[in-house]
């Protein structure tokens, strides 16, 4: 793989952690479409990919069966995990420093910019 998808790969699972530590959802909400957008993967790559991060505590059985279908790529799954894990011990720490009600606003905006996206992307 080359170093600049390396380095998007890594950028996404740090973006995912720190969304998964700041607001205690899974990282998979920034990684899916992170990865449809950034990378260009379809849907189904995307998804099968976020799994292959996500493998030990969540996704090994739904790895393994996008993997045996070509729709998971192993080296940017394991980038992704090494992303997630940093950026969710620097999100869990920023967490700790914004207000509750300033973090419910966060959380609010940020599902809802999201959603958007998707809907019409």
């Amino acid at each position: 793989m080359e170093l600049g998808r390396a380095l998007i790969a890594v950028m996404i699972g740090m973006a995912g952690g720190v969304v998964s530590g700041l607001f205690g959802v899974g990282g998979a909400i920034v990684v899916v479409p992170a990865l449809t957008w950034l990378m260009r993967m379809t849907q189904h790559e995307a998804q099968g990919t976020s799994l292959g991060a996500l493998l030990l505590p969540v996704g090994l059985l739904g790895f393994l069966e996008y993997y045996r279908h070509g729709r998971a790529h192993l080296p940017v799954s394991v980038l992704l995990a090494v992303g997630l894990f940093l950026g969710a011990f620097f999100g869990g720490w920023l967490a700790q420093k914004i207000p509750t009600h300033h973090m419910k606003i966060a959380f609010g905006s940020f599902l809802i910019v999201i959603g958007i996206r998707l809907m019409i992307w």
